[in-house]
């Protein structure tokens, strides 16, 4: 059996594609506008992955905010939109 490989997203990385700052990310999932990212721990630090399906929502958050809704209701926009899991699209 082969196993797919899971591709994740550093935080830096994330806020490169996304295009929202890397403090921005860490706000909207302190105040659970986005998910919880995995965390990796190594040594005393523990590091955020993104998964695609991650990356995919907070695309979907910024846009919405870039159409000139507010975080909370973008996010309530997006999770009724959107399949964090699937990365599939409701809409």
């Amino acid at each position: 059996m082969s196993e797919k490989k899971r591709i994740t997203y550093s935080i830096g990385d994330t806020a490169k594609i996304t295009n929202v700052s890397q403090k921005q990310i860490r706000d909207w999932e302190a105040n659970g506008y986005i998910p919880k990212a995995e965390r990796v721990v190594c040594g005393v630090r523990a590091y955020r992955w993104f998964s695609d399906a991650d990356v995919a929502f907070i695309k979907k958050v910024k846009r919405f905010l870039d159409e000139g809704f507010t975080l909370p209701t973008a996010a309530k926009k997006a999770r009724l939109n959107y399949d964090t899991k699937g990365g599939t699209s409701h809409a």
